[in-house]
């Protein structure tokens, strides 16, 4: 026994030599001989729960409040650990490959979600969600959970929330109203053509639209892209629309109308001139006064949400400029993961359970502790404090169910009924349920990814000219093997329709497009 002993603390030590070498920056996590079993009220686990945002200043208080009551439920205490979103993709990689000792992590589909599965990152949660997430089970609409599994396997349990997505623009409706601009006539993103060239003419020191990577005219959410997976690897079918044709992007007639819109507005001077380059949220531009719109996902009171997060209360409208659409990144594009590295799955998987089911526990991690953070004008709704910037991290989306959140007294009180009814007449895209596994193609996928790197952001941003961009960026593309890539996902997708009794023989004897260079240019 002496010797088991001996032995079992150098390997602790090395392996704790090893992961602060991997993970010099990382938040420090307690060692495996720290941790001892959940056994007696003595003898508690620090259950490390990892997600994305900004960190907040009374971080710690919520801890200590959220320790107390969770010693009670679980025997267990919380560490949040709060990771920026700048270094969000890096700090996730070195903690999978450290394998250090976490618990519940956030993860979604545009977060490599499959990519961390195939390494093992994640527990499988079928039979975990059956002992220990029977609220969960009872509150989730069984379609998500299963449109979210990979092989018949849950590795993240979805949040509940808005499962739709749809795509517009939130905008200053102060500003709107100040210069008498008629926003209900803003049908589509080229009728807001005449209200930039407003704001550019009378607020001069405003700049119309903020553009950045991810949130411009050719967002997934606003063109109802498929990419039936990671969004890194290219090939995408249309969520609104049944062809079941995988295509690279620049095939879609709608991606280049709007790679030429986006170009138009530049040259105007409607949109940011370092669109290609600047790494400020949009929180922040909208913050900063300087921005008089930005492109978002849409759903039932976003403006207000946003209003509340950035200083603007009130002070936001938004437009929806395209139909819902229920896809698979919908469903996987907010989950919790439980790590392979947690010592206690199952007080894990419980953490969960009561995220989705303990209106207290979800108020207390998504809006701080009342009377300090903010004051109950009833039981479901709350009003600002001066301490609400102090804990205030907007990530209700990302922590369990949003229907148990409270209400801003500036939120339409039939939210979470809206949510509901937004959820429920979206169209559910040809791919719903299908994730494909770039394994065989993972060369070719990172070929592809560092191209974009060179070309995608300053093209959909306006910056260049696609007429004389893109077909370089096309050939750059087929260099570095984007066709092989198509038709491995087209396999995997017919696959998945022939199994599920989808597969349209006719439509997929469908020839892709496959526009040539001066076709483009055209």
């Amino acid at each position: 026994m002496l010797v088991v002993l001996m032995i079992a603390a150098m390997l602790n030590l090395a392996g704790c030599l090893n992961a602060k070498k991997a993970g010099a920056n990382l938040p420090q996590v307690e060692s495996a001989s720290e941790l001892e079993p959940a056994t007696s009220a003595d003898d508690s686990y620090t259950l490390k729960l990892v997600y994305i945002g900004t960190p907040q200043l009374d971080e710690q208080l919520i801890e200590e409040e959220a320790s107390k009551y969770l010693l009670e439920k679980l025997n267990a205490k919380l560490d949040l650990i709060v990771l920026d979103w700048g270094s969000w993709d890096n700090r996730q990689n070195i903690l999978i490959a450290s394998r250090e000792e976490i618990d519940v992590i956030f993860t979604s589909q545009w977060s490599k979600h499959a990519v961390n599965v195939s390494k093992g990152a994640f527990l499988p949660l079928n039979n975990l969600l059956e002992q220990y997430g029977q609220e969960i089970l009872a509150s989730l609409d069984p379609l998500i959970l299963q449109s979210a599994q990979i092989d018949g396997i849950n590795y993240g349990v979805p949040s509940n929330k808005e499962f739709a997505a749809q795509g517009g623009i939130v905008y200053r409706k102060d500003i709107a109203e100040q210069l008498q601009l008629d926003m209900e006539q803003v049908k589509s993103l080229a009728d807001l053509d005449a209200i930039y060239k407003v704001v550019k003419q009378k607020m001069p020191s405003m700049t119309p639209l903020f553009v950045k990577y991810g949130e411009n005219f050719n967002s997934h959410y606003i063109n109802n892209f498929d990419a039936l997976g990671d969004t890194s690897i290219p090939g995408y079918i249309l969520k609104d629309e049944t062809s079941t044709i995988v295509k690279p992007i620049y095939e879609f007639e709608r991606y280049i109308d709007n790679l030429y819109l986006a170009r138009d507005f530049y040259l105007k001077g409607y949109i940011n001139k370092d669109a290609a380059t600047t790494q400020m949220m949009v929180n922040d531009a909208l913050a900063s006064n300087e921005y008089f719109s930005v492109v978002s996902p849409i759903k039932p009171g976003k403006a207000e949400e946003l209003g509340v997060q950035t200083g603007l209360t009130g002070k936001l409208g938004q437009i929806a400029m395209n139909p819902k659409s229920l896809a698979t990144s919908e469903t996987t594009g907010s989950m919790l993961a439980i790590s392979s590295t947690s010592q206690h799955p199952e007080l894990a998987m419980q953490l969960i359970n009561l995220l989705h089911s303990d209106s207290y526990l979800n108020n207390l991690l998504n809006f701080g502790i009342e009377d300090i953070h903010y004051k109950k004008v009833s039981e479901q709704v709350i009003t600002q404090t001066e301490s609400t910037s102090r804990y205030s991290p907007g990530a209700s989306w990302m922590l369990g169910n949003q229907f148990l959140n409270y209400l801003w007294d500036t939120e339409d009180p039939q939210k979470w009924e809206q949510f509901k009814q937004f959820n429920e007449d979206a169209v559910i895209s040809p791919g719903l349920g299908f994730v494909f596994d770039g394994d065989e193609v993972k060369s070719e996928v990172a070929a592809v990814v560092n191209v974009d790197k060179q070309y995608l952001i300053a093209l959909e941003s306006g910056s260049v000219d696609p007429a004389v961009v893109l077909p370089e960026y096309i050939k750059k593309l087929r260099i570095a093997g984007i066709d092989k890539i198509i038709e491995a996902k087209q396999q995997q997708f017919n696959a998945f329709l022939q199994k599920n009794g989808k597969l349209d023989s006719e439509s997929d004897k469908e020839d892709s497009l496959h526009y040539n260079d001066n076709e483009i240019a055209e």
